[in-house]
């Protein structure tokens, strides 16, 4: 059978592309640091480009927008710690007694329909007292054991957190030389075509990325609001933790309800806890659906909260780690090429007969 030039050009293009999957599949653990450090380069370097327009010197503008990152980011992990700290002396004392509470007040009602339940209150307290009233010194003991037992994962953690700072620096610093590069890679008489094509893939992508931003800043504000005037100890932590964590859909949403839910439990120790959250919380997911992802993020993008669930479950299978932090970013090529394969068809002759 004889190919003709276009089928012929089309078949070396899907080879490369599987070629490329295959590679990435193969090297994915080794490729994820420099992975992590193109991903945050494409978020950050708009930041280096404004502060560079502005006739601030390119290595500084680098140097100042990853510090301020990296102190960003800090201050996000650090937002687990006042929840840990505040959260397990609470669940030491308020296990026991919820166990008790249930064994005299629920455990009756069960009876009446033949479940008959008893909580073994010794054996939770022993339990509790066992794995929530460890002292530093022994978690300090735990965590260098186990760093012992599984060394490589520990030096590989370390690598990397070594390593993607670098990456992140240098393709910052050296971004658009690399743009340049790679459009010189495209042929001649294809290169207005793909240049349109990624154009607006980076569009759609940074349309979505800005958009969730804005919402995750909202949510954060109006989680943490909420919860300080229902009277909630760890309303800021919690509150910027959901906020944030709403990137991830359905999930960060969920984790975030735990989170508040188990505050409001420990903390009240009443129905108050668990009601003050539902409201907050269903006050905040309606906000969120209705108002603020369709005006801030749009419909017209084209990535809904499931297709992006299943990106980055899907990426994430097959490819590891180095699969979820390209998911995004393969979205948008899908979406922009999905939208022109639509508008040929539409404009085809199998499609108007």
């Amino acid at each position: 059978m004889t190919l003709t030039p276009a089928q012929r050009r089309s078949l070396a293009w899907a080879a490369i592309a599987v070629a490329a999957a295959l590679l990435l599949w193969l090297l994915a653990p080794v490729l994820t640091p420099f992975i992590v450090g193109a991903v945050l380069a494409y978020a950050l370097h708009p930041a280096v480009e404004r502060l560079a327009a502005r006739r601030v010197p390119r290595l500084v503008a680098v140097l100042l927008v990853e510090v301020l990152f990296g102190v960003a980011l800090l201050a996000v992990l650090l937002l687990i710690v006042p929840i840990i700290s505040k959260e397990l002396p609470l669940l030491r004392e308020q296990i026991p007694l919820l166990a008790d509470r249930l064994n005299r007040n629920v455990a009756p009602w069960l009876a009446q329909f033949g479940v008959n339940v008893s909580l073994d209150i010794a054996g939770i307290k022993a339990f509790v007292l066992k794995y929530l009233d460890a002292n530093l010194e022994d978690g300090l003991a735990a965590a260098l054991s186990s760093a012992r037992i599984g060394g490589s994962i520990a030096l590989a953690l370390i690598g990397n957190l070594v390593l993607v700072p670098v990456v992140l620096f240098y393709l910052l610093d050296d971004w658009p030389r690399l743009v340049e590069r790679a459009r010189a890679l495209i042929p001649p008489r294809m290169r207005e075509r793909v240049g349109g094509f990624l154009d607006e893939c980076d569009a759609v992508l940074g349309q979505y990325l800005r958009g969730q931003l804005l919402v995750m800043l909202i949510l954060a504000a109006f989680y943490s609001i909420a919860l300080a005037l229902f009277g909630f100890d760890l309303a800021l932590p919690v509150g910027v933790f959901t906020g944030l964590a709403i990137f991830i859909p359905y999930l960060g949403y969920g984790l975030g309800l735990v989170l508040a839910l188990l505050a409001g439990v420990l903390q009240f120790a009443s129905w108050y806890g668990l009601v003050a959250v539902a409201v907050v919380y269903g006050v905040g997911q309606l906000v969120e659906s209705l108002w603020l992802t369709p005006r801030l993020v749009g419909e017209r993008i084209g990535m809904n909260p499931l297709m992006v669930i299943f990106a980055l479950l899907a990426f994430g299978h097959l490819f590891g780690f180095a699969g979820v932090l390209i998911a995004l970013p393969v979205s948008a090529l899908i979406v922009v090429a999905a939208r022109r394969l639509q508008a040929a068809y539409l404009a085809s002759p199998l499609y108007r007969g």
